[in-house]
């Protein structure tokens, strides 16, 4: 990463790679795992549960977010954005040897960074105005290790849905992780990402259900495979979402199973409580 430490971090690999991306056009070599972080406000209020989807993959309708509901399995409500908040890693949260704290650049994965074909949207980006299910509220943390320029780093978000839109979320990620298991191209902002293979792997035993993915990717010259880790899992109205990588060619497995559980039991006391 381009700096270290929770004040004035440039937001994890996804701020990196808006940066990476740029370079690349006048042929520095850089890396290009996945999307760049996309812009817009942290979190968002309004939005919508699932609609029917257009040819685009976006949404034919919309209404607005209720109020905050209840969280657990078979809540119709969202949570608000102070709840999830409350709920997720806090700036400068120590997790083992990560370290939590806020995207500076904006949210990453935003809905300027889409999927071709989109039917492998939800592999690229679950934010507002991404797919057919729009969150009411969503909050995003960047986890890493502080010291480590070139390591791990996870960006971790919360996002809670009206009616069953987590649930149809889940739905529309299972149906793209084997629809589009052979590849697609990931359009970024000044770039285009190619996925060679999307590959289930194990998911964790929480929440409501889990998914989680294994990545292929060329870098942004087309010459390197680099690889990527999406875990998603849902509780009741809510998604808690994973996607960790590593600016090297080297496969770090997994999303770091420390960063899923620490956040998961969080989230979980606070939902009960």
């Amino acid at each position: 990463m381009f700096g270290a430490g929770n004040q004035g971090r440039p937001g994890g690999r996804r701020a990196r790679l808006r940066h990476v991306a740029a370079l690349a056009l006048v042929g520095a070599v850089l890396t290009g795992a996945a999307a760049c972080g996309g812009g817009g406000d942290e979190t968002s209020d309004g939005g919508k549960g699932g609609k029917d989807t257009g040819a685009d993959g976006k949404p034919t309708a919309s209404t607005p977010g209720d109020a905050p509901g209840s969280e657990g399995s078979g809540g119709t409500g969202a949570l608000s954005r102070r709840d999830l908040t409350a709920l997720a890693f806090t700036d400068g949260e120590k997790i083992g040897k990560y370290t939590a704290g806020e995207f500076t650049l904006g949210a990453p994965l935003g809905e300027d960074y889409t999927a071709d074909p989109a039917t492998c949207q939800p592999l690229v980006s679950l934010a507002k105005g991404a797919t057919a299910f729009d969150p009411v509220s969503e909050v995003h943390r960047n986890v890493d290790v502080a010291e480590e320029m070139l390591g791990t780093t996870v960006a971790v978000q919360l996002r809670s849905y009206n009616g069953d839109g987590a649930a149809s979320v889940m739905k529309a990620l299972g149906a793209a992780g084997k629809a589009c298991a052979g590849g697609f191209v990931e359009n970024r902002a000044v770039a285009k990402g190619q996925y060679l293979k999307v590959e289930p792997v194990q998911a964790p035993d929480q929440g409501d259900e889990a998914q989680a993915y294994r990545f292929t990717i060329l870098d942004v010259k087309g010459t390197l495979k680099l690889y990527e880790y999406l875990t998603v899992v849902r509780s009741g109205t809510t998604t808690l979402s994973f996607r960790a990588d590593i600016t090297d060619t080297k496969d770090i497995g997994k999303v770091p199973g420390e960063v899923i559980t620490a956040q998961w039991k969080k989230f979980e006391a606070g939902a009960k409580g």
